[in-house]
């Protein structure tokens, strides 16, 4: 099945959900970073929540980053996500792993940590981007997101993240939604709804079972009488490039690159998103060192 999102709003205009599959896209994370399971379930969720975040801006160069710093083994996970569906992202510390919670469950709570961030970012082509932040609640990312929604943007949500790591290390299963409350609900469609969101098993083992984003909606939401306003795939897509990389050396300055010349006579830069190595030998550094130069010498 292809990793998709679907946005819905129900027929009176009280709620709206953003349902994600993202299972080939955590699977596509975790053999780029080699993360072990622990760390697998929290870059993927991290993952699938900024990716729904994107789906959610409206211009089509809106671009939203989902930040997680916590005191815990894992300390940092970013991830950046577009409004046509493409999403990248890196974690800190790629290799733990933690023993199971009590309940069998891989225990990212305690990976992440109970006391950090967790900071937005969204970048709207204004002249200053936006940037929320709210404090981490248990370190399982859903719930730290339910709590930034209600603190940082007054948005009443509910948002499930999961991801089943199966025994071959590999993503069995992956995906989320994130649930909010419009102004005109009435307190009948809130009881209802809290009553469902206590009752649901974990989304993780819904898509495992076969469970689309369409199917997840009629299971969960179908007593709201909800409508599909849109369907749109997602990916894990980094736009990093060697133009990039060349822009990013000449603006260590002259002296910098200088230095490298003198003492290494080449270097190597590596993406942290997508893992990919560039390598600059010394023509290339000279070239863009006579780059630096001429900009220098503009200002």
């Amino acid at each position: 099945m292809k990793d998709y999102i679907i946005r819905a709003i129900d027929k009176k205009g009280s709620i709206r959900v953003f349902i994600a599959t993202t299972t080939n896209m955590v699977e596509k994370a975790r053999q780029i970073h080699k993360t072990a399971p622990t760390a697998t379930a929290a870059l993927g969720r991290v993952l699938t929540a900024a990716s729904i975040m994107g789906i959610m801006l409206k211009g089509d160069k809106d671009k939203v980053s989902l930040h997680i710093k916590g005191n815990g083994p894992i300390k940092s996970i970013l991830a950046v996500a577009n409004s046509k569906g493409e999403v990248k992202g890196y974690i800190s510390n790629p290799n733990v792993d933690m023993p199971l919670r009590e309940d069998g469950k891989l225990n990212v709570g305690l990976a992440v940590g109970r006391e950090g961030k967790i900071i937005v970012i969204k970048d709207l082509g204004l002249r200053e981007p936006y940037i929320g932040q709210s404090s981490l609640v248990t370190g399982e990312i859903a719930e730290d997101l339910t709590h930034y929604f209600a603190y940082s943007e007054q948005q009443p949500s509910a948002v499930a993240l999961g991801v089943l790591v199966d025994r071959d290390l590999s993503v069995k299963s992956s995906g989320g939604f994130i649930l909010q409350v419009l102004p005109d609900a009435s307190d009948e469609v809130i009881a209802k709804l809290e009553h469902k969101l206590n009752n649901i098993e974990p989304i993780s083992s819904l898509i495992d079972r076969g469970y689309t984003p369409e199917d997840i909606l009629a299971h969960i939401f179908g007593e709201f009488e909800m409508e599909i306003l849109e369907k749109k795939d997602i990916d894990f897509v980094c736009d990093c490039s060697r133009e990039r990389l060349e822009e990013a050396l000449v603006s260590v300055g002259k002296e910098e690159l200088e230095r490298i010349i003198k003492e290494d006579g080449k270097a190597e830069l590596v993406c942290h998103f997508c893992n990919t190595k560039y390598h600059f030998d010394k023509q290339d550094l000279e070239r863009l060192l006579k780059e630096a130069e001429k900009s220098e010498g503009e200002d």
